[in-house]
């Protein structure tokens, strides 16, 4: 059980001392009935609490499948350039989200968003081995012995990529995609740089079985629904 106030202050935009100003005036409800006292005390599983006759989910966490756009960082903030926290809606900007991992600033496509510290580590973990996949458009036809190249795993200077995995369109040698499972700073690049070729274009399309919906245009965002949580992360208990 929750008091009313603190309830509308943790699942809507209202601050505490807003809510507590609806409630006294009579524009919030508890199971269809006006509840004029902020410290009326709801069960946050099971009451249905609404604002303005608008209901008003409970939830902790919140997890979102963004279409990332090109030319926005994956931060909270920068002085300079806009971050994807900057295409959160309204309604969504009081769980403060930050992105899971990261998509370079002219990478597009999946990127996930939390408030869920423990979602985030159990998803990035190098354990889990997580395979994302990029469709990448080349400067030059990718070869077979790039696929090849690709399934030995590369050295770098820095660090050395497990293997990974290169598909060539057969219709188009130029497209690509490509599976990795860690992320280090401009990998799928630096890969394709190794086999002398240049990435043109980069989308993420797919994080483990979890597929980027083709529904959402570039900027667009939803919260990912309980089945593709079981699908991103089978068997984990944290969270919702």
């Amino acid at each position: 059980m929750m008091r009313l106030d603190k309830f509308l202050s943790v699942a809507s935009p209202l601050t505490r001392s807003e809510a507590g100003k609806r409630i006294r005036s009579g524009r919030v409800t508890v199971n269809g009935q006006p509840a004029r006292k902020p410290e009326t005390r709801v069960d946050e599983a099971h009451d249905l609490v609404a604002v303005d006759g608008a209901a008003v989910r409970y939830r902790k966490y919140v997890y979102l499948m963004l279409n990332k756009p090109q030319g926005y960082l994956s931060a909270v903030e920068d002085a300079r350039d806009p971050v994807v926290t900057d295409l959160v809606p309204e309604e969504l900007r009081h769980f403060h989200v930050f992105p899971v991992g990261r998509l370079d600033k002219d990478t597009e496509g999946l990127l996930l968003l939390t408030n869920d510290g423990q979602f985030d580590h159990a998803l990035m973990s190098p354990v889990r081995k997580i395979v994302k996949l990029y469709e990448a458009v080349l400067d030059r036809p990718a070869l077979p012995e790039d696929a090849d190249a690709f399934r030995r795993g590369m050295t770098f200077s820095d660090f050395t990529a497990a293997p990974a995995s290169l598909e060539i369109d057969p219709g188009d040698p130029c497209r690509v995609v490509i599976g990795i499972s860690e992320g280090k700073f401009h990998q799928v690049k630096r890969m394709c740089r190794q086999v002398g070729k240049n990435v043109i274009r980069l989308k993420r399309t797919a994080i483990g079985c979890l597929k980027l919906d083709d529904s959402l245009a570039p900027g667009e965002l939803r919260e990912l629904t309980d089945e593709e949580m079981k699908i991103l992360l089978p068997g984990w208990s944290g969270g919702r």
